[in-house]
């Protein structure tokens, strides 16, 4: 007990000269020992690299979840270290929710049908979401996560020591330079009643506070070492992050390949169920769908401050105008659409009508007529007009 306390006082005692230190230093009463300027940048590096794969983790994190309340339940089971329940994803709960409408509107009806179909496919882009999150979590989220939970803190631990270590070696160089100080006092001007004995306490004072010092520096670039070492780890650190990052992208890049790949499938089976009923209904997404390596004529209308499309090809069969002419077009009773114009666009032949940016126009389709084109109705004025240079708006 009495060793405990003596050892609680020293620490004290330590404690109180670090502070005062630390205190004289801020208001420029007391010299300062500078780190070697490659360890000052080292320092500065590992700073930087912890700031901003903290940013990263937790954008990912809200990037991969962006419900607060789910990345909150998270974090609590894994701080208990249990197993996270299986949560639906929010297209896997669309797809549900679809399938289960359709029973109510019957399976055998087109809209229930269709429901069913487009709920499997919610369904698929569910289980690719859910598998780009697991993948995320391991290979990439859990990395930067243990660099702040386990090298970050040993780095801070360490730096903390090398901070406490340099306040001790600049008490005692003050408290040698106070010894040298006194002793040229007492030198110049010497008590001649207690001469010897004076000079030999401040003698041994300042031989004392040296030994200190010694100490004291040993200590302090013993422990300037081991800091620097951990702080060169940060290069390491990199590495391991960057080949991190190129397994991140490459999930991206897989998810996103199978929710296109599942969705041009999906439009694709609903304009085979659906042509016959709506023959206008899918025509242009489903040509869209079978571009490969060409823009999409419905992508390139719709992008915002995209160049115009070059022109499309004039096709004379389009109306099939061999035996049906443009003025005997007659619009449905239902199925016409506003469109806006994108470019400008000058009509090749009489079949064909001449637009303007910007305006409205109304348009639709006939039986047996190529995707690429529509009926545009501007007036009294009727042609042929081109897909890509619409946005189509209802």
């Amino acid at each position: 007990m009495d060793f405990n306390v003596k050892k609680l006082a020293s620490d004290a005692g330590v404690f109180f000269t670090r502070a005062v230190q630390y205190t004289e230093e801020k208001l420029g009463q007391a010299e300062k020992t500078e780190l070697d300027a490659h360890l000052e940048n080292l320092i500065a590096r590992a700073d930087c690299t912890k700031n901003w794969t903290e940013k990263i983790f937790r954008q990912t994190e809200v990037l991969l979840q962006p419900n607060p309340s789910a990345r909150i339940e998270e974090f609590f089971y894994e701080k208990l270290d249990k197993k996270l329940p299986t949560r639906t994803t929010n297209a896997e709960l669309l797809g549900q929710y679809m399938q289960d409408a359709a029973k109510d509107f019957g399976p055998g009806t087109p809209y229930g049908s269709t429901l069913i179909t487009v709920g499997e496919y919610q369904k698929r882009l569910g289980g690719a979401e859910r598998e780009l999150l697991q993948t995320s979590a391991i290979n990439f989220l859990t990395p930067l996560r243990n660099f702040l939970e386990g090298d970050w803190k040993t780095i801070s631990r360490e730096r903390k020591l090398l901070e406490n270590r340099r306040l001790d070696l600049d008490v005692c160089k003050a408290r040698l330079k106070k010894a040298k100080l006194a002793e040229a006092k007492a030198a110049a001007a010497p008590d001649f009643q207690e001469t010897r004995p004076r000079n030999y306490v401040l003698s041994a004072s300042a031989s004392a506070a040296e030994q200190e010092l010694r100490l004291a520096q040993t200590e302090f670039d013993r422990q300037a070492e081991v800091t620097r070492l951990l702080l060169e780890g940060i290069s390491s650190t990199h590495v391991n992050h960057l080949r991190c990052l190129q397994e991140f992208v490459e999930a991206q890049a897989a998810y996103y390949a199978q929710c296109h790949k599942h969705m041009q499938d999906l439009q694709k089976e609903l304009s085979s169920a659906n042509g016959d009923t709506f023959p206008n209904a899918f025509a242009t997404n489903a040509s869209a769908s079978g571009v490969s390596a060409g823009h999409s004529p419905l992508a390139t209308a719709t992008l915002p401050g995209a160049s115009s499309p070059s022109h499309p090809h004039n096709a004379s069969n389009a109306l099939g105008s061999g035996t049906l002419k443009i003025e005997e077009v007659k619009p449905p009773a239902t199925g016409t659409r506003k469109a806006k114009v994108l470019y400008d666009y000058d009509a090749a032949d009489t079949s064909e009508l001449s637009l303007l940016a910007d305006e409205l126009i109304t348009v639709y389709t006939v039986p047996g007529m190529d995707p690429d084109w529509l009926i545009g109705e501007r007036g009294n004025q009727k042609g042929k007009v081109p897909v890509t240079y619409l946005e189509l708006l209802s």
